[in-house]
């Protein structure tokens, strides 16, 4: 979501530029800076944007210049009409001891000349076609990044898919392994006392068994890689599907390493993880 586009123009008298920012957001937050005189670009701007924009926050400012040259000097009469009351004054208490001002002097007194600052504005209708045209650049930019993004994220669910295979290999390998163990301790159990009560027994090995089970776990898993892989290739504002599925992912991952009691499977477990949280991270970067 993040990206930034910007523009010129002016219409001789005046020069203005456009600038458009986006960063990262959970929701789409606009904010506009206009100069004043310009609040009804505001309502066409924001119609805009949200039609071309679901995610990000997304910073709009225009700025206006005036063209250098461009200031008008007119000559403010009154103040004039007071400095010239006011030499005759000091000129006949002074007499022949003061030299006589010159024109340009008085002119360049302070307020006698002043610039005209008033400038008719820009036409807020060609303002508007220049937006439209910088929120074009602007979802150009943001799609050339969703692209980029895509390819690490396929990468990433690459890894994941892996590691998921990893782990059913390893947890496949753990079962054997633990019924061969839990076997034995059964025998040890039997040998040591003549009171055993085989249902309870074969109850409480039926739970053992399915605590360890990270069957589930590896399923969904597989599911959430298969949902990921056609949202990304959907396309479109996907951002928060993603989001969601990655919080899934993490709570499969999270199990995986609660129920693993076994070592080369927690540390799947925990590759796992992380990747998922590089992928999170990415997520935030989509639309």
């Amino acid at each position: 979501m993040t990206a930034f586009a910007s523009s010129d123009g002016n219409d001789g008298a005046i020069g203005w530029q456009w600038e458009i920012r986006g960063v990262n957001g959970r929701g789409l937050d606009l904010r506009l800076r206009l100069p004043d005189g310009l609040g009804a670009l505001e309502q066409p701007l924001r119609t805009a944007l949200q039609k071309a924009l679901a995610r990000g926050n997304v910073t709009v400012s225009l700025k206006l210049q005036r063209a250098a040259g461009s200031a008008a000097l007119t000559l403010q009469e009154p103040l004039l009409d007071t400095v010239m009351a006011a030499l005759q004054v000091v000129q006949a208490r002074a007499g022949d001891r003061l030299a006589s001002s010159t024109a340009a002097e008085i002119l360049g007194l302070r307020g006698v000349m002043e610039a005209d600052d008033s400038v008719a504005l820009p036409e807020p209708k060609r303002l508007l076609a220049e937006a439209d045209t910088l929120i074009a650049a602007f979802v150009a930019m943001r799609r050339s990044e969703g692209r980029a993004l895509a390819e690490v994220m396929a990468g990433q669910l690459d890894r994941i898919a892996s590691l998921t295979d990893a782990a059913a290999e390893t947890a496949t390998l753990r079962a054997a392994a633990a019924g061969t163990r839990l076997r034995a301790q059964v025998a040890e159990l039997l040998e040591a006392t003549e009171i055993v009560d085989e249902a309870r027994l074969a109850q409480e090995l039926a739970v053992l068994a399915v605590k360890a089970d990270v069957t589930e776990e590896i399923d969904r898993l597989r599911a959430h890689i298969t949902a990921a892989r056609d949202l990304i290739a959907k396309g479109g504002p996907v951002g928060r599907k993603l989001d969601f599925l990655m919080q899934e992912f993490n709570r499969e991952a999270n199990t995986l390493c609660s129920k693993s009691g076994d070592a080369a499977l927690t540390a799947i477990g925990l590759d796992l993880k992380l990747t998922i949280d590089q992928m999170r991270e990415q997520v935030q970067n989509v639309e």
